[in-house]
């Protein structure tokens, strides 16, 4: 399983180049796009031809994780004739937020094939080509998803933790020796009380109990300090710990496999 980290901010940033969420899985033939934020769709397409995606699951609708699915759904229409479709699996409600951007109902799925989540199940399970989704809520928005995606249910996988207010919500997703990709909104911390977001105490008690083979921290917010947060982290665990970049790829079959472009 390879993974290319396409984007990591938050919703707004000063570092130059960091566009919004987005993660590129790779794996058994199949392509997955975790998040599609602001920005990020021209590292997609520089890095795939996105009609082949097998689908985009979006962790939960605020816009910095979804936004970009607009410059995709206009690829896909004029791009190709006849237009091409790819597989969306979101929150209930996408479709409504893209087409009233536009004022046009039908907008999305005029190439953009949506799929919601489960409302009435706390766990959604689902096959994407050969890789084996699950998602699960989290404490964020109301309609908020971590998700977990492997080969098989032996096999080590990726958990992405979308945006997570409460580090105890990933514990269920994480099988020993799994790749961890969580947010670390807050850096060293504190987290407002009125912001349901992580900082590195809270990951590094996560880790502690759940034995992750490695930890790729994101979407740090402007101001905050990555190299601390990583610190913390890193003392709680004997497994790599990164604060991940655009242009990042990762080897998640074992050892560090990290390689940076």
């Amino acid at each position: 399983m390879i993974l290319t980290v396409l984007g990591a901010g938050p919703a707004y940033t000063d570092r130059p180049g960091s566009t919004g969420a987005s993660y590129l899985v790779e794996a058994e033939g199949a392509s997955v796009l975790l998040d599609l934020g602001q920005g990020s769709f021209p590292r997609l397409a520089a890095a795939m031809e996105p009609s082949r995606l097998d689908a985009v699951v979006v962790s939960h609708l605020h816009p910095d994780h979804f936004i970009d699915l607009v410059p995709l759904r206009h690829y896909l229409a004029y791009q190709f004739r006849p237009p091409r479709h790819v597989r969306v699996i979101a929150p209930v409600g996408l479709t409504e937020r893209i087409d009233a951007l536009h004022a046009k109902p039908g907008f999305t799925a005029h190439t953009l094939d949506v799929e919601s989540f489960d409302a009435a199940d706390a766990v959604d399970r689902r096959t994407i080509g050969s890789l084996v989704l699950e998602a699960r809520r989290v404490a964020h928005t109301e309609d908020s998803h971590a998700v977990r995606l492997a080969v098989d249910d032996d096999g080590p996988g990726l958990v992405y933790s979308g945006d997570c207010g409460r580090a105890d919500d990933l514990a269920p997703l994480i099988r020993a020796g799994d790749a961890l990709l969580v947010e670390v909104s807050f850096g060293v911390g504190p987290v407002p009380p009125d912001s349901l977001h992580l900082a590195a105490p809270a990951i590094a008690d996560l880790v502690r109990a759940t034995a992750p083979g490695r930890v790729l921290l994101t979407h740090l917010q402007m101001g905050f300090d990555g190299e601390a947060a990583v610190a913390i982290v890193r003392a709680a665990t004997s497994a790599p710990v990164t604060l991940v970049a655009p242009g990042d790829r990762y080897s998640l079959g074992g050892g560090d496999g990290t390689s940076r472009t």
